[in-house]
């Protein structure tokens, strides 16, 4: 049957595959085709310890409510229920110094779909998008339709662009710090660069701080501990890095009251986009998510997050001994390296996969820019960390 319906022809200017499903593709063969060999992930950002007990404790328990006719739930807020929009809130209060409204908080289940919804709500502004970075940002522009300008990153500014030059207005700005795939992190004096052109410039910026755990010193963890922010920006962040939510999935969006463009509140069309596009993160999930904000579970989600830098300081200082550059692997756990001899991208995954038996993300896959740099992961065990360590040692 050759049917008559339009397709949205933005569709055709993607890449045929998704990144991490091509990596995914080419692992399959290899394994396929070489059953004996032990293959060592470090390629997809995805965590590999269990939830903490505090979160399943709590998970537990509301499941024994979901149980009970006085205390079952069904459909959830599509906000978000009060008392994780309030621990939220408090997590910023308390941790980060950002005074929030539970109001201006809104859960979601993840911070990969909010990334991906947040342009329906926005007309035709040019987006500008970080060169390299994670691809949810071009694809979910692309297939909307948007103009589309990219912000160079490089080994010269340490992939972290900056609006020198820019002379335009009423931009979509996506920044991403710590940066997913480099591990940059910007200053505050280099984020207060942006907040000031985006004010300047009547711009937007969309701020993902999912990696905002990871940082040590005296770095920004949300764009709102900056003057200006409140009048210029959107934050999204996630459980999954901090808490090991990517199978449970539960993330949030703060969008400041007064944020308005347009004679519109932007958190005024947010909550008419969810309400109607989406029914909210089960009960269950948001209770473990409350407890992984509690003073137990923040202690105990950072003993996580502490294996995982250790696990990318021992990648890192590899690369340091031999003299390797890279990026990230301190407030990451990503480690961002060059490429061996010049060589292209993909053509290092493929050497790597078929001599160290290790999988890699290709950073061309991340933009333009990416190209001739590869990202390590720091998610997998510390033992399977170790043993890549020793088979990159031997190979490089």
């Amino acid at each position: 049957m050759n049917m008559k319906i339009k397709v949205n022809t933005n569709f055709s200017k993607l890449k045929e595959s998704y990144l991490f499903s091509e990596i995914g593709k080419r692992e399959r063969a290899y394994r396929a085709a070489n059953p004996e060999k032990k293959i060592i992930k470090l390629g997809i950002g995805d965590v590999t310890l269990p939830l903490c007990e505090a979160v399943t404790t709590a998970m537990h328990n509301a499941v024994d409510e979901m149980a009970s006719k006085a205390t079952f739930r069904g459909y959830a807020p599509e906000y978000g229920y009060d008392f994780l929009r309030v621990a939220i809130a408090s997590y910023y209060k308390n941790k980060l110094g950002v005074s929030l409204s539970a109001d201006e908080i809104y859960v979601s289940d993840g911070a990969k779909s909010d990334v991906g919804n947040i342009p329906d709500i926005f007309g035709d502004n040019t987006v500008l998008i970080p060169d390299p970075v994670y691809p949810v940002y071009l694809d979910s522009n692309t297939m909307a339709g948007r103009r589309i300008e990219f912000l160079d990153g490089n080994k010269e500014n340490g992939f972290l662009p900056t609006p020198d030059g820019l002379k335009g207005e009423g931009y979509i700005i996506y920044i991403c710090s710590p940066n997913n795939p480099t591990g940059a992190v910007y200053t505050r004096e280099g984020l207060k660069e942006w907040i000031d052109f985006a004010v300047k410039s009547g711009s937007l910026i969309i701020f993902d701080s999912a990696y905002e755990a990871y940082i040590k010193g005296d770095y920004p963890h949300s764009i709102f501990e900056l003057e200006g922010a409140r009048s210029c920006a959107i934050e999204i962040s996630s459980f999954s890095k901090i808490a090991g939510f990517t199978g449970t999935r539960c993330a949030w969006t703060i969008i400041p009251d007064e944020l308005e463009s347009d004679g519109k509140l932007i958190g005024k069309l947010w909550k008419r986009r969810q309400a109607t596009k989406f029914n909210g993160v089960p009960y269950v999930v948001q209770r473990g998510a409350e407890a992984a904000l509690s003073d137990t579970g923040l202690a105990q989600v950072m003993e996580s997050v502490k294996y995982y830098t250790d696990n990318a300081a021992v990648l890192a200082k590899l690369l340091s001994d031999k003299g390797i550059f890279y990026t990230g692997g301190t407030s990451s756990p990503y480690v961002w390296l060059e490429c061996r001899n010049s060589m292209k991208s993909w053509d290092f995954f493929d050497f790597l996969l078929e001599t160290a038996n290790i999988v890699g993300t290709p950073g061309a896959g991340f933009g333009s820019n990416g190209e001739g740099f590869f990202r390590l992961s720091s998610f997998g065990s510390r033992e399977s960390t170790l043993e890549a360590v020793e088979r990159l040692n031997k190979l490089l």
